[in-house]
C-alpha cells in the first residue's frame, strides 16, 4: 500500500510504566521516563493521569521510546519495570491524537 506524503500514516499509542518496589510513589521515575522521550525526534507525547499518549509517523519512534523510558528507570535504580503498551495504527486514513479528540468532543 502507498501513501502520499499528505496521507501520511500515524501510530498512536497508550504507555505506561511502573517501577515495581519503588513504594506508593512513582513521580520521580514517571518524570525521569517523560525526560527520556521527550527529546525523541518525531514523537509528540500528552501525559495523562494514567498513561502518556504517543503519536509518530513511525512505530519504531514509539519503540524508541519505550526502551528509552526502561533505561531512564534503569538508570534511576529500578531492579523491575512493568510497562504496558497499546498502538493504534491506522492505515486507511490519516488520523492525529488531535483528530481524534475533535472527533468526539462536541
Amino acid at each position: 500500500m502507498r501513501v502520499s506524503a499528505e496521507k501520511k500514516i500515524v501510530a498512536i499509542a497508550e504507555f505506561s510504566i511502573h517501577p515495581i518496589g519503588s513504594g506508593t510513589s512513582v513521580s520521580r521515575e514517571v518524570k525521569a521516563a517523560i525526560r527520556a522521550i521527550s527529546r525523541i525526534p518525531g514523537l509528540k507525547i500528552q501525559v495523562t493521569p494514567m498513561a502518556t499518549i504517543l503519536e509518530s509517523s513511525d512505530i519504531g519512534t514509539i519503540l524508541k521510546a519505550v526502551e528509552a523510558s526502561h533505561s531512564a528507570l534503569r538508570k534511576l535504580g529500578s531492579k523491575r519495570i512493568s510497562s504496558t503498551l497499546r498502538i493504534d495504527e491506522r492505515r486507511d486514513k490519516r488520523r492525529t491524537m488531535v483528530d481524534k479528540l475533535d472527533s468526539v468532543a462536541g
